[in-house]
This record gives structure tokens, sequence and C-alpha cells, in this order.
């Protein structure tokens, strides 16, 4: 049943691959969207998929990129890398506070290529600080990894902080948990690598009161399947040639707990910046617990909460988009 089900969905997916109409929005004169993208790329794929769309997106202005957890130098020649080799070298890259990361920096030898800087990096809390400062009301903040640079942004300057437009993240788990297929039962809410990387990070961000729009486990557990990667993979584009060269090193990394179906969790804030209606959301206040998890609590909200992708529109956007 499973595999009818998938092939029911590529199908469906036939005529947008092959569809020559842009997306509504994509060719608009003026960004819809100033954003600051705080991002952990390097260990698993799903920031790679991400950033690539963003780049495919002029409705989207990429105001810079911080690098976030772990080893962020590193991080921060492989963005240098892929955005110069993709024709994207003019987007500020800021770094950001390393951490020790127990997961393997899995795309390392690509990152390994890219140029340091010749100077002394941006700051990333101080690049974040400043822009929101600069842009009151105008920029989003994409958080797309554990909290470490958001909470340090809050706790040096919390006014400077509180003048981003919004935060749209993908972390926590509200309602489902992980698990490795769709067609599994859902298992109930797990602690997500995000919020527990950095839990005071967590807690700082959602008790700030700028508003949030969270992409939780419950959402964002969408797999790449062989169709729609064969698509991207072989475009032959600057862009999607990176994509891939990033996916066969994740994919050659010691992986014990992974698959050659990447899930794109990282993904979803991004197309719901494209499209709200390819990720639905509620109001709900969620309380980040002293362990890690994010659970709802009564009360006022603090967030607005997807609890379910439409997943026909995301990969609408996604393929659409690449494909271009």
């Amino acid at each position: 049943m499973s595999f009818c089900l998938s092939l029911l969905r590529r199908a469906a997916l036939l005529p947008i691959l092959l569809a020559s109409l842009s997306l509504p929005g994509h060719a608009s004169a003026a960004p819809m969207h100033k954003v600051i993208v705080d991002m952990d790329i390097g260990d698993d794929i799903d920031d790679a998929f991400a950033l690539a769309l963003l780049l495919q997106s002029p409705d989207i202005e990429i105001v810079g990129i911080t690098t976030a957890w772990g080893d962020t130098a590193l991080r921060g020649r492989l963005l240098e890398r892929m955005l110069r080799e993709t024709g994207h070298a003019g987007i500020a890259v800021a770094q950001g506070i390393a951490t020790a990361n127990p997961t393997p920096f899995t795309q390392a030898r690509y990152a390994a290529r890219g140029q340091a800087p010749a100077t002394a990096p941006h700051d990333a809390v101080e690049f974040i600080l400043r822009e929101a400062a600069r842009q009151p009301g105008q920029v989003t903040l994409l958080a797309l990894g554990p909290l470490t640079n958001i909470g340090a942004a809050i706790a040096r300057d919390a006014a400077a902080f509180g003048k981003l437009k919004q935060v749209v993240m993908m972390g926590g788990s509200v309602r489902a948990g992980y698990r490795k297929s769709q067609y599994v039962p859902t298992r109930p809410a797990d602690k997500e690598y995000n919020i527990v990387s950095d839990i005071a990070g967590a807690q700082a961000l959602f008790t700030s009161s700028v508003p949030i729009v969270m992409m939780p486990l419950d959402s964002t557990q969408i797999r790449l399947d062989e169709v729609e990667r064969n698509a991207i993979f072989g475009h032959g584009s600057p862009l999607t040639d990176a994509v891939t060269l990033l996916y066969h090193q994740w994919i050659d990394s010691y992986q014990p707990w992974s698959s050659n179906m990447p899930s794109l969790f990282d993904v979803v804030p991004v197309t719901w910046l494209i499209d709200p209606a390819s990720c639905p959301t509620v109001p709900l206040r969620i309380a980040v617990t002293s362990d890690g998890y994010t659970r709802e609590a009564a009360g006022q909200p603090n967030a607005q909460v997807c609890l379910a992708s439409n997943q026909p529109r995301f990969f609408e956007i996604l393929m659409q988009r690449l494909l271009k």
C-alpha cells in the first residue's frame, strides 16, 4: 500500500516538474521578506536544501547568514564556497558562537575548500542585533539550528532583538515525535535536536515576546524521494550541483541512524515564507521545559505553530524553484 501511495504522489508531481509557469510571487519586483538565516549547515543535509531554495527565491532578500552551533568557523567556509561558486558571493556571512557538537560535520570536505575570511569575521550576535535595530519591524530571523546565537542576542540586548519582525523557526515537537516513515504510527512528542541542544536559548526565545512562527517535528518530517532527488541532481545548475555534492558527502559519512532519503526539516520554514498555505498555523502557548520538551501550555499564545504541512504545495514550491 505504501508503495502505491508513493507512486500516486510522484504521478501527481509530474505535471509540476514539467510546468513552465512560475509560482505566484516568484517574479515579484520587490522582496516580500528580508531574512537573516541562522543555520548549522554542514551536519545534516536539509540546511543545504533550505539555503538552495532561499537563493532561488527573488521574493526573499537574504540580509545575511549567521553560522550556529559546533564549528561555526568551518560552517562559514562551507557557506563561502557555496555562495561564491553559485554566484552569491555578496551575501554577508557572520560567525556564531562555537560550541561542542556530538553530531558529525558530514560535509567537512566540501567546507575545507572554502576560503577563510581575510579579516576577522562578522560576529553573528552583533550582526543580528545591528540589522534588527537598523531595520525595525522589517527583518525576519529564520532559525534553522540550535538557538545559541539567539539566546546570546536576547541576553546582550533584548530591546534590539525585539525589533525583529518575527522569528520563523524549525524546532520542537508538540504532538508528534521522530519517525522514519509517514506510514508508521505517530510517536509521542520527543526532545527535538535544535531545542535540546540549547535549552536556555530556546527558553529565552519563547519568553521574549517576539512573534514566533514554529515548525516542529509534527510538520517537518518530509522525505525527499528518489524521483525528486534525481530531478534535482540531474538539473545541472551551479546551485543544484553544489547541493548534489553536499548530499553525497552526507551520504558517505558515518551516520548509522540515517538513510539515503533526507528529511527536509529546515526547508519547511522557507516554503512557509514563500506561501503560508504550505504549512498552516494555529496559535498556541509553548513552554520549553528544563529537559528540552516543547509543551502546549495554558495561557496567551506565544507562537503560531504548524502541526501539519500541505505536502503537495511544499513540493510544488521546492521543485519548481530549484529546477527553474
